[in-house]
């Protein structure tokens, strides 16, 4: 029997229907029964999809979009106070809920899993959900990103396991009361809402309290999540199980053998080893299938069904994507955008091509990232052979006087990188071209629409 729809979220309206998060919560409703509306920038495919299942979604934001009728109006964090849609829903007294909120409602009475951390979240989330939908368990989920098998970055399914992506940039994952929760690290990242460390692990520990009484928190190796597992241990009715290498891990993992591009991992759980493949490069990709391993088991999944469920898990858009391959070069996305992701994934593939040249394009992300980041930045370049830095990414923000890219190519040159900045996104198809030779491969990189360039490239390199 399908989970009720909360009476406020019968005739939602989305502003901004088509982003990551927003886009989900607007399936599942749709799936459950609600009728569903909103309104995005642009026409998208996730906008079809949308339309498909039963949305209706409009292009551009206008205060006629917003139905009289809607019981609520849905927002996330990255809505002004003065969009049109967001302004008529006051003018109506329509409540105004947060995307946090409306998450939050969908998995009441349901055995829900919240993936948290600085970086992996997406991934993490998303192995969990093709593990439990190989396994046959039907689980609901709502992720940072597009599967991609199913193509698609939520379901509604049948089961009583949630799985969802928790994200900590505004405080929203403060909203949930999960059985289980994982924390795969935790590092200063989201400026504009963090002013230091302090405040990031007040903003975790907050997180930890609401696990439900009796669960359990699955903590990383970083010594961010480890951290938050020494200020949580006084709480006798959470179990803590620390994941990783170190000898004092609780679920160990005791090989990470790389094979391309993929990982042969073993984990030590409970006394048996499991061994499975992860279809991804990269050490921190093995990282984020033992928790999650972890907190399937904990949430009562059979141990050694899970790990060969794990298999299945075929990648997430935009962590480290294979785009396509042309004139002998390869093309791969990648979401990262903060230092340690950069490098984590720049590891990765520099292992995975072993002798081919590995060429960046890099995009940075927020004008307050970039200001507090962009020596890190410029540093983790210099695992490329060469980088390409375009113009940063705004997003939500207001430019900071003084901020730019040349934050991060200055650091990069100082790092020994070659790196070259390429203010026109149009000219870039055209540069990676002249540069790129058989055998290399080219990462695109960043969280805006950098993610463009990969078909753009792909095709000049074909002509």
């Amino acid at each position: 029997m399908a989970p009720a729809i909360p009476a406020a979220m019968e005739r939602p309206h989305f502003i901004g229907i088509g982003g990551a998060g927003m886009s989900g919560i607007a399936r599942i409703l749709a799936s459950r029964g609600a009728a569903v509306a909103g309104s995005d920038a642009r026409e998208s495919e996730t906008a079809a999809s949308l339309r498909a299942v039963g949305a209706t979604v409009h292009i551009g934001h206008a205060a006629g979009h917003l139905a009289p009728d809607a019981t609520a109006v849905v927002v996330s964090s990255a809505i002004r106070a003065d969009n049109p849609e967001l302004v008529r829903a006051h003018e109506l007294g329509i409540p105004v809920v947060h995307r946090s909120d409306a998450l939050a409602a969908l998995m009441t009475d349901l055995r829900a899993i919240a993936v948290a951390g600085t970086h992996g979240k997406t991934t993490t989330t998303s192995m969990l959900a093709v593990a439990l939908t190989e396994l046959g368990l039907d689980p609901s989920y709502a992720i940072g990103g597009d599967l991609a098998g199913p193509g698609t970055n939520a379901r509604h399914g049948a089961g009583e396991i949630f799985v969802a992506e928790a994200d900590e940039s505004d405080r929203s994952f403060q909203k949930y009361e999960p059985e289980v929760a994982i924390v795969l690290n935790v590092e200063l990242d989201h400026h504009a809402n963090y002013a230091s460390m302090a405040e990031i692990y007040e903003s975790f520990e907050a997180f930890a309290a609401r696990i439900r009484p009796g669960g359990t928190l699955v903590v990383g190796e970083h010594e961010g999540a480890r951290e938050l597992a020494r200020r949580v241990a006084g709480r006798q009715d959470l179990r803590v199980v620390r994941v990783g290498e170190s000898a004092d891990s609780d679920a160990r993992i005791t090989a990470v053998v790389p094979q391309g591009m993929t990982s042969e991992v073993t984990v030590e759980l409970d006394g048996t080893a499991h061994t499975f493949t992860v279809s991804v490069p990269g050490r921190h990709y093995a990282h984020n299938a033992a928790a999650a391993l972890v907190a399937g088991v904990r949430a009562g999944v059979d141990p050694a069904a899970l790990a060969r469920a794990l298999t299945a898990y075929t990648g997430v858009g935009r962590r480290l994507q294979l785009k396509g391959e042309a004139a002998g070069v390869q093309v791969i996305d990648s979401y990262a955008h903060h230092p340690t992701e950069m490098t984590a994934d720049l590891e990765a593939m520099r292992a995975a091509a072993e002798s081919a040249r590995l060429l960046v394009v890099f995009q940075p992300h927020l004008f307050s990232r970039t200001q507090e980041l962009g020596l890190e930045m410029g540093r983790a370049l210099a695992l490329a052979d060469a980088s390409l830095v375009l113009d940063i990414y705004p997003a939500r923000e207001d430019p900071i006087p003084g901020v730019t890219s040349a934050l991060i190519t200055d650091a990069a040159r100082a790092a020994g990188a070659d790196v070259t900045a390429v203010p026109d996104k149009a000219a870039v198809a055209e540069v990676v071209a002249g540069m790129a030779k058989p055998g290399d491969l080219v990462l695109t990189m960043g969280a805006g629409d950098v993610t463009d360039l990969g078909p753009e490239i792909l095709a000049r390199l074909s002509a």
